[in-house]
């Protein structure tokens, strides 16, 4: 077995993602084992501190997505810990996960993002859902996308045609970018991000929601995706600067759309989801990389660096 030590991944948590953390977790354990590293699952429940304290791995890789797996929680409890893990600091994982926050931070720093409005659900129930809407349509256009302000897995977000069908409960209102959208892994194993080759989602049937991201079959995957030269250096290029300014470590994934050949940011991944159907590791695969080899390493890197 690896040198490394004990490590543990935490998978599962309370998030309507569950089942997809479980998924990359058990996914993750093996490719791992068969890189040579002891490795086991926990989910964040009331035993796993106790777990912790009384043996403390080596390292910890944190596969929970949606609430507390990405939006930093689990990061300030290792913290307190004092026990090694993968990916991004609380603060940072605080950044990212908030949709309108990581879209303000990557315009900032000169990335193209689709134009939108953050509203709470109270402004439209004050000053009237008719009223706000028709401002929102007028300066957005159609159609829009509508995104809840946090989470992943394309959970709550719908397109929308016509402004009978915008809701009045939602916080981000996006213009709808059409174009290829792809996906930028990057990792970070000590010289710098770098970026995977880029991931092109095509839906066989509608757009890529929930059930499209984690059913085999309902979306076609391109790796590398199929894209100029020029398409293809403006996509990593913005996932790495994206990486970069949202003061992320180790690993993350953006999320893109690439129209009339400009790259637009929509989104970024803390805890990319690991499943057979999610796109680092299809990424990894098409870099001549291994899943459980790259995870190792950067395993390896957070009992380096003791936090």
């Amino acid at each position: 077995m690896s040198d490394l030590g004990h490590v543990l991944i935490l998978a599962g948590g309370l998030s309507p993602e569950r089942e997809v953390s479980l998924r990359s977790g058990a996914r993750l354990r093996d490719a791992l084992r068969e890189a040579g590293v002891d490795a086991d699952t926990a989910d964040a429940d009331a035993g796993l501190i106790p777990a912790v304290i009384a043996d403390p791995p080596s390292a910890v890789y944190p596969a929970i997505h949606g609430a507390s797996g990405e939006d930093g929680s689990i990061q300030e409890v290792l913290t307190l810990l004092g026990v090694p893990y993968v990916g991004a600091l609380p603060g940072a994982c605080r950044f990212a996960f908030d949709k309108p926050t990581a879209k303000a931070i990557a315009r900032a720093a000169g990335l193209a993002t689709p134009a939108s409005v953050t509203l709470p659900k109270e402004t439209f129930h004050d000053l009237g859902a008719g009223t706000v809407l028709d401002r929102i349509v007028a300066t957005l256009g159609l159609p829009l996308f509508v995104k809840p302000a946090r989470g992943g897995s394309a959970l709550g977000a719908t397109l929308v045609g016509t402004a009978e069908d915008l809701p009045g409960d939602t916080a981000l209102i996006e213009r709808c970018v059409l174009g290829t959208e792809v996906a930028v892994g990057v990792i970070d194993l000590g010289s710098g991000p770098e970026a995977l080759p880029p991931v092109e989602i095509r839906p066989v049937a509608g757009g890529y929601d929930y059930a499209a991201r984690y059913t085999p079959g309902q979306t076609e995957f391109h790796v590398p995706a199929r894209l100029t030269a020029a398409e293809s250096k403006a996509v990593t290029e913005a996932a790495i600067t994206a990486h970069r300014v949202l003061g992320l470590r180790d690993v993350s994934r953006t999320d893109l759309i690439v129209s009339d050949g400009a790259a637009f940011f929509l989104e970024v991944n803390v805890a990319p989801g690991l499943t057979e159907t999610s796109t680092l590791p299809m990424a990894l695969d098409a870099a001549g990389r291994s899943l459980g080899t790259v995870c190792r390493d950067l395993l390896c890197q957070a009992a380096a660096r003791g936090t």
